[in-house]
């Protein structure tokens, strides 16, 4: 009467698509997206730290004296190669919400500087924190899709024999 279908099949549900997912396409494209995630990265740290680079006469004032821009600057060069490192990665297997990983990085980096303005080996030094969860995220990504093929390998093989 009421019998399920033999295979899977797709809803049209938008919250049932797969998350991970590989994102080919031309490099203008590529390009183009790891510019916005970075841009958005910044900004975001940025207005997350406003409300303590605002004049005194609110009550708050900076946390640290010092320019904004060599920070930003910084983190904008940065937030592009750690971006960059997810999407080359994300062309090639599914990575899970790459945007995620490189927008929290990079907001996160900028609001610390911003906010404590730290000498430049120690933005090195968060830098290379960042890159180090990058690099997990991706390696994550990397060891499920080598198992994802060794499996489908496996199935192929015993399929055929």
């Amino acid at each position: 009467m009421n019998d399920l279908p033999d295979g899977p099949f797709e809803s049209g549900d938008s919250d049932d698509s797969e998350d991970a997912e590989v994102r080919p396409g031309p490099l203008w494209r590529h390009a183009v997206w790891v510019v916005a995630v970075t841009a958005a990265g910044v900004a975001l740290g940025w207005v997350g730290a406003l409300f303590r680079i605002g004049p005194e006469e609110f009550g708050l004032p900076p946390a640290a004296p010092g320019a904004l821009w060599p920070y930003l600057l910084a983190w904008t060069a940065i937030g592009l190669a750690l971006a960059a490192v997810l999407r080359f990665v994300a062309a090639k297997v599914p990575v899970y919400e790459p945007e995620t990983a490189a927008i929290g990085v990079v907001l996160i980096g900028t609001r610390l500087s911003l906010g404590w303005r730290p000498e430049p080996l120690e933005v090195a030094g968060i830098a290379a924190v960042g890159l180090l969860l990058v690099a997990v995220w991706c390696a994550v990504a990397l060891r499920g899709a080598a198992v994802v093929r060794r499996t489908e390998e496996v199935s192929r093989t015993q399929g055929t024999a």
